[in-house]
């Protein structure tokens, strides 16, 4: 694979053609392929806060908002991590995708 000579967007989809060459000249163009995207990681989700309504003395609810970027792909998950003040995460939760 070579890379190509221009630069874009992630998330920007992509389509191609090709033709054949041997000694005796070109082929006729392909159709175009059924497209590529560029894709890159979700961004982080926003506005994350607690719903103090639900506090209880051992456990915690958080909504949040998805990111404005999913990557090209639909999120699958989320994970919530927390510190316990001293500057390491640890993941307290997963399967949090909504359905």
């Amino acid at each position: 694979m070579k890379d190509a000579p221009f630069n874009l967007a992630w998330g920007t989809s992509i389509y191609a053609k090709i033709d054949a060459i041997n000694s005796y000249g070109i082929s006729e163009l392909s159709d175009a392929g059924n497209g590529a995207v560029i894709i890159t990681y979700p961004e982080a989700p926003v506005d994350l806060t607690e719903v103090i309504a639900e506090r209880t003395s051992t456990s915690i609810t958080f909504s949040w908002s998805e990111g404005l970027d999913n990557g090209g792909t639909p999120v699958l998950d989320y994970r919530v991590s927390f510190d316990g003040a001293i500057g390491v995460y640890s993941v307290l939760a997963t399967n949090l995708a909504a359905t």
